[in-house]
């Protein structure tokens, strides 16, 4: 906590009481990592969802972890914007890591990531073919691609990243704005897809790379912009992959981000495969910010007929990082770190 934060006694002993107790402890280790619901918690510490929920309450009401709502689940978190998640995170660090039964819980977390991830690739794998149809079953593309090209501007960019590519559609939308582009995506369907369609417009500025959207290899600072369009969905840990790409922005670079706006189609997490329903504005922001990013504005687009429960409001968020573009690297060079051979 800063220096200047205080709580009052009888908060902090409440906040004191509700960490000294092992399951509590628990789950204050796994959620520093990361957002998880009660069904998460569930598997992974193999208790009962009425104890888990109870614990939860007792943390929410102490102030060391927050919680928010997504369709019919129950999302909770560390946050670092509120004096109790950093006392939580004090804690934790006193806290050896070594500990079977913490390293144990850290692992089934792990694999419980791992396999939403593999389901999520496993759907782009069937539908690779039809992507950008399924896109535009939510809200006209179109549209949204000209709220995107608004956003971003015209550039230019020497660099250009398009994280979770998907078919190379960013690519060729922002083709004009970048002397180069990269396309990452974890799914060799999806790339191989994006590689024909790039080859068949002619687009040999662009290229796509298999990469871990949490792992970028990719230099620090090197991109004048990095697009992320209808991905934070897929993922398990959000916040992560956004802290991934604000470290690649060069100072003065530009995140676009692309996603739905809270919603409660819960079909989505069985048919398409989506890991979350939308994101709050106020949430994405705090997300940026604890990237190192400076918020500029948020845009929605809801669709024409309100009332069809079938379609989504898109939301468009842009951020850039403090400082003057300097143009990034000469031109010809990307910043990639070496490829693996796949």
């Amino acid at each position: 906590m800063a220096a200047n934060e205080t709580l009052r006694a009888e908060d902090l002993v409440m906040a004191l009481k509700a960490a000294a107790e092992p399951t509590r402890l628990r789950i204050l280790m796994l959620l520093i990592s990361g957002e998880l619901n009660v069904k998460d918690l569930t598997n992974i510490l193999g208790q009962s969802q009425p104890r888990l929920s109870r614990h939860l309450k007792l943390l929410t009401e102490a102030g060391l972890i927050e919680r928010f709502r997504e369709g019919s689940w129950v999302y909770f978190f560390v946050s670092d914007q509120m004096i109790g998640g950093r006392l939580a995170r004090q804690l934790i660090e006193t806290v050896s890591i070594d500990d079977p039964v913490l390293s144990r819980d850290r692992d089934r977390a792990e694999t419980l990531k791992r396999e939403r991830e593999t389901n999520a690739q496993r759907y782009f794998e069937d539908h690779a073919g039809e992507w950008d149809r399924i896109r535009a079953l939510h809200i006209a593309e179109r549209d949204v691609e000209v709220a995107m090209r608004n956003s971003l501007g015209s550039g230019p960019f020497n660099l250009l990243i398009d994280l979770g590519t998907g078919t190379g559609r960013t690519l060729d939308l922002f083709a004009d704005t970048y002397a180069q582009g990269l396309g990452i995506d974890a799914n060799h369907a999806m790339l191989a897809y994006a590689r024909s369609k790039l080859a068949t417009l002619g687009l040999t500025r662009a290229q796509v790379r298999h990469g871990d959207i949490y792992n970028l290899a990719v230099d620090d600072g090197v991109a004048d912009a990095v697009v992320m369009h209808q991905v934070l969905h897929y993922l398990a840990e959000p916040q992560k992959a956004i802290q991934e790409a604000a470290r690649v922005l060069a100072p003065g670079g530009k995140l676009l981000i692309v996603d739905f706006a809270p919603h409660d189609l819960e079909v989505l997490r069985d048919d398409q495969a989506h890991d979350r329903l939308g994101f709050p504005t106020n949430l994405v922001a705090q997300w940026l910010n604890d990237a190192g990013l400076q918020p500029q504005g948020n845009t929605q687009l809801k669709p024409d007929d309100v009332t069809d429960p079938e379609k989504l409001t898109v939301s468009i968020w842009l951020a850039a990082r403090a400082g003057a573009s300097k143009g990034n690297q000469e031109s010809g060079k990307t910043g990639l770190l070496e490829e693996t051979p796949q």
